[in-house]
């Protein structure tokens, strides 16, 4: 468990994230103008609804779930890769996961959606290729490298993002998760140098 504290950009972001999204649950205006909404984005150009989306939540378990998920893994991020890195990483993410979002409804104007699972997405796949042999439960059960979940969740994702009546958003997983491995190794290519030794010594 993380000092929270410790690392200011991830206690930011869930501060952040919390009153944000708290703030939308007692305000439907406040929460119709700022989730990622097609029709809106499409006609009147609302494009600030990719970023502001990634800070919203459909209901407390939502939240808590991206909360924790940021509270296990960002400051591992922050710690290994440092603030401003951590904070690029995790805005890229939550755009690129946007951007796919909307690109893959862009014909579905009623097509809505909210929270920070994209951004999240992003930061877990960084997690993977810095420590790609370290354990994960998969569904808080299965137990398993880094490496094979980082896989399997890019796969999962696209899989079940082609179901027609989908309740999760797993279109900004995906995107989230592709931007997030792409710009850790653009901000940080050591990283990568580092996921290839770990292979060749685990495997070598």
């Amino acid at each position: 468990m993380a000092d929270i504290f410790s690392y200011p950009a991830s206690l930011s972001l869930i501060i952040l994230n919390v009153i944000a999204s708290l703030i939308a649950f007692r305000s439907a205006p406040f929460n119709n103008q700022n989730i990622l909404w097609v029709g809106p984005m499409k006609d009147r150009g609302e494009w600030h609804r990719l970023i502001s989306s990634g800070f919203l939540h459909v209901n407390g378990p939502h939240l808590f779930l991206n909360m924790y998920g940021l509270y296990m893994f960002g400051p591992v991020i922050e710690h290994v890769l440092g603030g401003v890195n951590f904070l690029i990483i995790y805005l890229a993410s939550l755009i690129g996961g946007s951007v796919w979002a909307y690109w893959w409804n862009r014909d579905n104007p009623d097509y809505r959606a909210a929270g920070a699972s994209g951004a999240l997405s992003g930061i877990i796949l960084a997690f993977c290729m810095i420590a790609p042999f370290s354990m994960l439960l998969f569904l808080f059960i299965i137990p398993m490298w880094g490496i094979v979940f980082g896989v399997g969740f890019v796969v999962l994702s696209y899989v079940l993002s082609q179901r027609a009546n989908r309740i999760i958003g797993h279109e900004a997983h995906l995107g989230g998760a592709v931007v997030g491995v792409v710009t850790t190794l653009l901000v940080e290519p050591r990283v990568w140098t580092s996921f290839m030794a770990q292979i060749a010594e685990k495997f070598g």
